[in-house]
């Protein structure tokens, strides 16, 4: 027969063990998961005696042992292909108000290119938190920057998307592919860079809020590394403080199909 004791929150729990019998000493009395089929019974001090169990028990109950499982962690980088629709552009500056329609280019494989990172914490098998940064970037069209009163207009640096997301995933739900989805809220950091002839804006801006989407699925090459081919949209309401006096506005939309690579550990 053998004795094991540990303490936890100053409650101090004997147990002794025997082929086929255990006996736990505690003030505390708790009913315990083990293998087969389990009878107990309560005494007054707390000691629940277990009869018949399997003698390949495993684990000592995780409510008397206060452990929990370790979060996975994964880390995703990727690269893709970027769009983003029209929107308008508006405000004023030294020149006067404008007001103008861009059909903003992505251009995401020119330098710097399209790209991003993610940091997921999933609590368990299915729900993960995370923090991503998305560099997205948007051309204005020289013809379409001039009609606004502008040499240039890009976010080109980045239309940098910082966002804390929330992952839904479901494990090997087609062979080695796991599919996902996730959403994020955050701040747009775009690099501004407009120039207006006279005066140049050149300058990282926290510009306003953005959210993001995504959709995808992951491929198990190993247990820990993976690849995966993913959908992803953003949001940003911006607001760009102008060299010389005046603002930019414009809410922005992008739309990436993105590969990229993950590792977990």
């Amino acid at each position: 027969m053998t004795a094991l004791r540990f303490a936890k929150a100053r409650v101090h729990h004997e147990f002794t063990f025997d082929e086929g019998y255990l006996a736990l000493e505690s003030p505390e009395p708790r009913i315990a998961a083990v293998q087969g089929h389990v009878y107990a019974r309560a005494k007054p001090l707390g000691k629940i005696e277990i009869m018949t169990f399997r003698t390949t028990f495993i684990a000592l109950t995780a409510a008397i042992a206060g452990t929990s499982a370790v979060a996975e962690t994964e880390l995703s980088f990727y690269l893709g292909a970027q769009t983003s629709p029209h929107s308008r552009v508006v405000g004023s500056n030294a020149g006067g108000d404008f007001d103008e329609l861009i059909g903003w280019e992505g251009r995401s494989a020119d330098a710097p290119p399209y790209y991003g990172v993610r940091a997921t914490w999933w609590k368990n098998d299915t729900l993960g938190f995370g923090i991503e940064l998305n560099h997205a970037k948007v051309y204005a069209p020289d013809d379409e920057a001039a009609a606004a009163g502008f040499d240039n207009v890009e976010f080109t640096d980045g239309l940098n998307i910082l966002t804390v997301n929330t992952m839904r995933r479901w494990p090997d739900r087609w062979g080695n592919f796991t599919p996902y989805v996730g959403a994020g809220i955050g701040l747009a950091i775009p690099h501004v860079d407009v120039d207006d002839g006279t005066n140049e804006t050149f300058e990282y801006q926290v510009t306003g809020p953005a959210v993001m989407g995504v959709a995808g699925a992951k491929y198990d090459i190993t247990d820990q590394w993976a690849v995966f081919g993913e959908y992803k949209f953003t949001y940003s309401q911006n607001e760009a403080e102008l060299e010389g006096g005046g603002t930019l506005e414009s809410d922005i939309i992008t739309n990436a199909l993105n590969v990229g690579v993950s590792f977990n550990f």
